[in-house]
C-alpha cells in the first residue's frame, strides 16, 4: 500500500493510522472547520431515519418470505431474487449514486432515493404476482442503492475526529436495531392481519417512515453547493456502462443458483469478469485523459481502504445468511408461527445493536484489533450454533440458539460500523459519497453472493424431497466469517509490521 498516494500525503499521525486506529483530527490531513454544523446532530438523526427504512425493509421481508410463498405463488427461486435482487440492485446503483451526490449535493440525492423507495415500496405491497413483486423489489433496491451512500458521505462531511466515529457507531446500531425489530414488527403484522394479507402491509410501513425523512431532510440536510453554470458535470457514462454490466454478469449466474435446469449458464459470469477488467482499464485511461471517472482508482491507495472494503464484502456474505437461513427453517421445518420465528432470530440483532455504538466509541482507541477481535466472538458464535442444531431436533431449538446468536450478535456490532469507520477515514470528504458507495456496492455484492451460494445449499435436499439443510447451510456462512476473519488478521500484521519499520513479506 503507497502511504505517499497525493491524497494522504500530507499526513502526519502515521503510526496511529499504521495500527488502525483513527487520528483525533481531521482524517483527509486538512486541518479541522473551526465552526462545525450545528445541525449535524439532527442531519445524523434524518440519516438514520432512511436507514433504518432501507434495512427494516430486508429483516421484515425474511421473515414473511412463507406468507409471500404462499399470497403470490412464488418459487424458491422467486423467493431468492426477493431478497438477493433487492441487493443486486442496491448493488448496481451505489457508485453512480455516490459520484452524483458528490457532484450535485447529497441532500438531493438523498431526497429523490428516498421518495423512489416510497413508491417502490407501494409497489411492492400491492404486487399480483411474484413477477411484479420481483420488478417493484429491484426499483426499491435501486431506491436504497440512490440514498445510502449519501449517509456515508453527510457523516464524512459533517462529522470529524471521535464525533465520526460515533456518528458511525450510531449508524451501525441502527442497523442492528432495525434488523431486531423487523423480524419482531413483521410477525405482530402477519398475526394481527393475516397470513394471506399481512405481508403486504410489510411494505405499507414504509410509506410513513418516507414521508418523514423527506420532510426532515429538507429541513435540516446541509443545503447543496450552489451550481456553477460554467461546470461541467463529468458523468463518464461508458464507466457507468462497464461497471453496471460486469456486475450484472458476476452477479447472475450466483442470485440464480438453485433455479434447476433454467439457471443462467456460467460463462455470463466469465463475461462479467472480463467486463469488471475492461472498467478498470477504462478508468485508468478516463485518468490520464485528464478526465474524472466514475470511481477514483487511487481510492484503493488510501490507506485502509482496500483492506476494510474486503473484509466488510466477505463478512456481509456470511452474516446475512443467518437471517435467511433461521427464519425459514423455524416456519417450515418446526412450525413456528412469523411472529415467533422473528423472535427466535432477535438475539443476534439485539446483541449486535446493543455492541454497534460501544464498538463506535472504542474503534479509535484498538483500531483494526477491534474489528478481528468481533469477527473471533461471531465465529465462535456460529459454531455454537451449529452444535445445538446438530443436538437439538424439536420446536425448542429456539430457546437453545438463544445464547449463541446473541454471542454472535454482541460480536457483529463490533465489526460493522468500525469497519467502515477505519475504511474511510482517511478518505478526502469531496470524495466521501463515491468511497462510500464502492464500500456498500462489495458489500451488496457479498450480501447477493452469500444468500444465493447459503439458499442454494438450504433448499438442494428439499429439491430431491427431503428436509430443509439449516445446519450445512449455516457451516457455508461460518466459512465466509471465517475467511473474513482470515482477511482481517493479515490486514491487523501488515500494519503492526509498518509500525514496527519491518519489511512486509514479498517487499
Amino acid at each position: 500500500m503507497n502511504d505517499d498516494h497525493p491524497e494522504t500525503h500530507a499526513e502526519t499521525h502515521v503510526a496511529t493510522h499504521d495500527r488502525g486506529r483513527v487520528p483525533a483530527g481531521e482524517a483527509t490531513g486538512r486541518a479541522p472547520a473551526a465552526e462545525p454544523d450545528p445541525r449535524r446532530w439532527r442531519a445524523l438523526w434524518v440519516c438514520l431515519v432512511a436507514g433504518f427504512m432501507t434495512l427494516l425493509d430486508v429483516s421484515i421481508v425474511n421473515v414473511a418470505l412463507p406468507s409471500i410463498q404462499t399470497g403470490v405463488q412464488a418459487t424458491p427461486s422467486d423467493l431468492q431474487w426477493v431478497v438477493s435482487g433487492y441487493a443486486l440492485a442496491f448493488g448496481l446503483t451505489l457508485v453512480p449514486a455516490g459520484r452524483l451526490g458528490d457532484v450535485l449535493g447529497r441532500r438531493t440525492v438523498f431526497v429523490v432515493g428516498v421518495v423512489l423507495f416510497g413508491l417502490a415500496s407501494l409497489a411492492c405491497g400491492i404486487a399480483p404476482n411474484s413477477t411484479l413483486l420481483i420488478v417493484a423489489r429491484l426499483v426499491q433496491g435501486a431506491a436504497g442503492g440512490i440514498l445510502n451512500p449519501q449517509v456515508s458521505g453527510l457523516i464524512q462531511q459533517l462529522f470529524r475526529g471521535d464525533e465520526r466515529g460515533r456518528a458511525f457507531g450510531l449508524l451501525g446500531a441502527t442497523i442492528g436495531i432495525s434488523t431486531a425489530v423487523g423480524p419482531v414488527v413483521g410477525g405482530v403484522i402477519l398475526d394481527g392481519l393475516g397470513e394471506q394479507r399481512g405481508w403486504r402491509w410489510i411494505f405499507f410501513v414504509n410509506l410513513p417512515i418516507a414521508v418523514a425523512a423527506v420532510a426532515l431532510a429538507l429541513r435540516w440536510l446541509p443545503d447543496p453547493p450552489p451550481r456553477d453554470p460554467n461546470r461541467h458535470v463529468d458523468a463518464d457514462p461508458l464507466g457507468v456502462v462497464l461497471l453496471g454490466a460486469g456486475v450484472l454478469g458476476v452477479l447472475l449466474p450466483v442470485v440464480e443458483t438453485g433455479r434447476g435446469g433454467a439457471g443462467v449458464p456460467g460463462w455470463v459470469a466469465l463475461v462479467g469478469a472480463a467486463l469488471l477488467v475492461a472498467f478498470l482499464w477504462w478508468e485508468r485511461t478516463y485518468t490520464r485523459r485528464g478526465r474524472s471517472p466514475l470511481v477514483d482508482l487511487a481510492l484503493f491507495h488510501v490507506p485502509g481502504y482496500a483492506s476494510g472494503a474486503a473484509v466488510g464484502s466477505i463478512y456481509f456474505g456470511g452474516f446475512t445468511g443467518i437471517f435467511f437461513v433461521l427464519t425459514i427453517f423455524f416456519q417450515q421445518e418446526l412450525g413456528y408461527s412469523p411472529l415467533l420465528a422473528g423472535l427466535a432470530v432477535t438475539p443476534f440483532a439485539a446483541g449486535s445493536a446493543l455492541t454497534s455504538a460501544i464498538g463506535g466509541r472504542l474503534v479509535s482507541r484498538f483500531g483494526r484489533s477491534l474489528v478481528t477481535g468481533g469477527l473471533t466472538v461471531v465465529l465462535v458464535g456460529l459454531v455454537a450454533v451449529d452444535v445445538v442444531i446438530a443436538a437439538v431436533h424439536d420446536a425448542s431449538l429456539g430457546w437453545w440458539l438463544a445464547g449463541p446468536l446473541l454471542v454472535a450478535g454482541l460480536g457483529s456490532g463490533l465489526v460493522i460500523s468500525p469497519n467502515i469507520t477505519l475504511t474511510v477515514a482517511r478518505v478526502p470528504v469531496e470524495r466521501a459519497g463515491t468511497a462510500g458507495g464502492l464500500l456498500q456496492t462489495g458489500q451488496r455484492i457479498g450480501t447477493a453472493a452469500g444468500i444465493a451460494l447459503v439458499g442454494a445449499v438450504f433448499y438442494s435436499d428439499a429439491a430431491a424431497g427431503g428436509a430443509l439443510d439449516a445446519s450445512t447451510a449455516l457451516r457455508v456462512a461460518a466459512a465466509l466469517v471465517a475467511v473474513a476473519l482470515l482477511a482481517s488478521a493479515l490486514d491487523l500484521r501488515g500494519r503492526r509490521r509498518r509500525e514496527r519499520g519491518m519489511p512486509l513479506p514479498g517487499r
